[in-house]
């Protein structure tokens, strides 16, 4: 008994069995009839016995891509297909059909297909899109089914929803994504030509003239150079006018169109009026050896009478292909610009004497032009005369009186308020040098005296300070107010500004004068050196080089006196001497040759000191520089408070307790530090000498001097 059959399916009686073109029939399952569906596998997905599963999507083999899904694998991957179709057109007469190229993309990672028309000028046709993107049935009668990949090939066809496109080339990827599919390629096919757009261009090409007009591309100039322009200085001598003198000019050449522009250089209060233009951009035309041509002569297109006469006042006009008389006029071109030449600028006669560096590199690489060589035409400028200024009057600063003679409003003085941002306080670096100064005096009195000398690097001024002492009869503090000192010895009442200290005539052992006050530098604080060894190329007096090639000349000649010199100071053969003995046999080899500040600083260089002693230096300095900003002179009171909670006397306190009297006298110190300065002066019990660590913290009495006594390791004689 043969099973119905279902709508639309046939009977295939040569073959003896049913042949269904839809994708379901009917079966049994458990004695019942019911419809299952032809693709639909067996248990587990496999396929039953004579069963071909038809592919939903592209099949790739595993040798091709990766393991990663299509979608992942072939992300912004297509192919690309040259097609044509043809299009009947029942409405004319002139044409049957039409063939209309277009693009067929498939994209890979989901088998999508999409078609694209080129736009065509005057097509009369819409064109663009004519397939959106999507996946495309298959012709019927396997409509149940997509196009994939291997549905492609060159020079086949394709039904795209009942339209047939011919396949014709593809791009170089999509032939090398084929082969490695295993495909065999088609050879191209020639590109059909439309027989309508060939009929047109024949009526076209009838229609134009044998000889046609010439059409110049300027397009390809422009972009080339566009926004190159060449520069040239020039001089017009117009002698013939009233004034006769040379008017400056600058002739710019634009290279993007061959068109010229002048502008003049009007000097400043030179009487003439400021035109924005000499010349008008445009391109130049040379001079006609007949003069100007007259309106009509030159024109874009020639024309020739063919009756002439004969016809009354009618004629008949047609195009000149051979351009019988016709005019042609030249232009100024780049190669006719050159430094020393002479163009003629209707009728104006204009030399080019210079260009610019842009304008010569465009000539050395074009034309090999090497010889740029300026034509002088500016006489040679005057002398300035000289500025002569009127002697200072005595009243305000110099500065202040100088201001008031540069012009008509008179200004403050101008400051380097670089200078002052740079050098400025900031942080722990003060840019303050300091010095230990005494008085040059022969008054007994005077002698014992000591002033404090700040040099700000900030303003160049200078202020001295004198410690007071106690029970000495002389009231210190302020010695004098800060600003900028003159040196001595100049003219009050002159024309040149005078000279004032700076910071190179301030050095340990310089004698300076400050109003009539003659001091000596003796000592400067460790910032002070530290500053001027930093800055060895300003400060001769710190640089080391300087020092110990000075010192080589001195004591060459003397090598073996200054060896036996040295080994008599070190009768235990320790190479280590201490800084007294170092400073005197200086002295001795160089007989004062060098200055005490470069003694210090040769002894600074080969110095040699434990890290606790310059520890204790360091916390000690920091210390007393913190007590002596905010005035703390209570030394007295806290020594004695420190005396009464020794019941014992034996010049140790516990150090919670000295911490706890140090903070009830508020001590201006940070926590951090009073704790380190307590620690440092710690025995081996954890008490603190407390008389030991008064003395350092007392500025007034014995203030740290920034160089101490320091041990000097014998190096290399020949440095000596």
């Amino acid at each position: 008994m043969a099973l119905p059959l279902l709508p639309g399916a046939s009977f295939d009686r040569n073959l003896g069995k049913e042949k269904f073109h839809k994708s379901q029939l009917w079966g049994y399952c458990n004695n019942v009839a019911m419809l299952v569906g032809e693709d639909k596998s067996g248990i587990g997905g496999e396929p039953l016995p004579g069963q071909k599963l038809k592919p939903k999507y592209s099949a790739f083999p595993r040798e091709i891509g990766s393991d990663a899904p299509a979608w992942v694998a072939f992300d912004k991957q297509v192919l690309s297909f040259d097609a044509y179709f043809e299009e009947e057109v029942p409405d004319k007469n002139q044409e049957l059909y039409r063939i209309r190229h277009c693009k067929i993309y498939f994209y890979l990672e989901d088998d999508t297909i999409q078609v694209v028309e080129p736009q065509v000028k005057n097509s009369g046709i819409t064109q663009g899109t004519i397939v959106r993107r999507h996946r495309i049935p298959l012709p019927p009668p396997n409509e149940d089914q997509f196009y994939t990949v291997d549905h492609f090939n060159i020079n086949i066809e394709v039904i795209l929803y009942a339209r047939r496109y011919r396949i014709i080339d593809c791009d170089q990827f999509t032939k090398n994504f084929l082969r490695k599919m295993g495909v065999r390629l088609n050879p191209p096919v020639c590109r059909p030509d439309d027989p309508y757009t060939k009929e047109r261009q024949k009526i076209m090409d009838n229609m134009k003239p044998l000889r046609p007009y010439e059409r110049l591309d300027t397009l390809r100039q422009f972009l080339e150079y566009d926004g190159h322009v060449l520069r040239f200085f020039c001089v017009w001598d117009d002698t013939e006018s009233m004034f006769r003198d040379p008017r400056e000019l600058v002739l710019h050449y634009y290279l993007s169109d061959d068109t010229i522009e002048i502008k003049e250089m009007v000097p400043v209060n030179s009487g003439r009026d400021a035109v924005p233009l000499f010349l008008k951009r445009n391109k130049l035309p040379k001079y006609a050896p007949t003069g100007l041509y007259q309106p009509g002569t030159i024109t874009n297109r020639t024309v020739l009478n063919v009756f002439g006469e004969l016809v009354g006042n009618k004629g008949r006009y047609i195009l000149d292909n051979r351009k019988t008389g016709a005019v042609h006029q030249e232009f100024y071109k780049d190669c006719d610009l050159t430094t020393g030449a002479v163009i003629n600028v209707w009728g104006r006669k204009i030399v080019l004497c210079d260009c610019d560096e842009f304008t010569k590199e465009y000539y050395r690489t074009k034309y090999g032009i090497m010889d740029f060589t300026p034509v002088p035409y500016k006489a040679p400028p005057l002398p300035k005369p000289e500025k002569k200024f009127p002697p200072y009057t005595g009243f305000g600063s110099e500065e202040d009186s100088l201001c008031s003679c540069l012009g008509l409003l008179p200004k403050h003085p101008q400051k380097d308020f670089k200078k002052f941002m740079e050098k400025d306080r900031n942080g722990l670096e003060s840019n303050i040098l300091r010095f230990l100064a005494k008085l040059i005096t022969d008054s007994p009195i005077d002698k014992e005296r000591k002033f404090i000398i700040s040099y700000f690097l900030s303003d160049d001024t200078i202020s001295v300070f004198e410690p007071m002492r106690r029970n000495t009869g002389i009231l210190g503090g302020k010695f004098l107010e800060r600003g900028r000192i003159k040196k001595p010895g100049q003219e009050l009442f002159k024309s040149e500004p005078s000279e004032y200290f700076k910071a190179q005539n301030l050095f340990v052992g310089a004698r300076v004068c400050f109003h009539g006050h003659n001091f000596l530098l003796v000592d400067a604080d460790e910032y002070a050196f530290n500053y001027m060894e930093k800055h060895a190329n300003e400060f001769s007096m710190a640089d080391i080089s300087v020092i110990l090639k000075k010192l080589k000349d001195i004591a060459e000649p003397r090598s073996r006196e200054v060896k036996q010199m040295f080994a008599a100071t070190d009768p235990d053969h320790t190479k280590v001497i201490e800084y007294d003995p170092f400073r005197n046999l200086i002295v001795n080899i160089t007989d004062g040759a060098l200055s005490e500040h470069e003694i210090m600083t040769l002894g600074r260089y080969y110095s040699m000191r434990d890290d606790s002693e310059m520890d204790v230096h360091f916390l000690l300095a920091v210390a007393q520089e913190q007590l002596k900003k905010k005035s703390f002179e209570n030394f007295g009171q806290l020594s004695a408070v420190l005396v009464y909670n020794d019941r014992e006397k034996h010049g140790v306190l516990p150090h919670e307790m000295c911490r706890t009297i140090c903070k009830s006298f508020r001590l201006p110190l940070s926590d951090d530090l009073l704790q380190a300065l307590l620690t440092m002066f710690e025995d081996g019990h954890e008490q603190v000498e407390y008389k030991k660590l008064l003395e350092g913290l007392n500025w007034r009495e014995n203030q740290i001097p920034a160089f101490q006594t320091i041990k000097v390791p014998l190096k290399n004689e020949a440095e000596k």
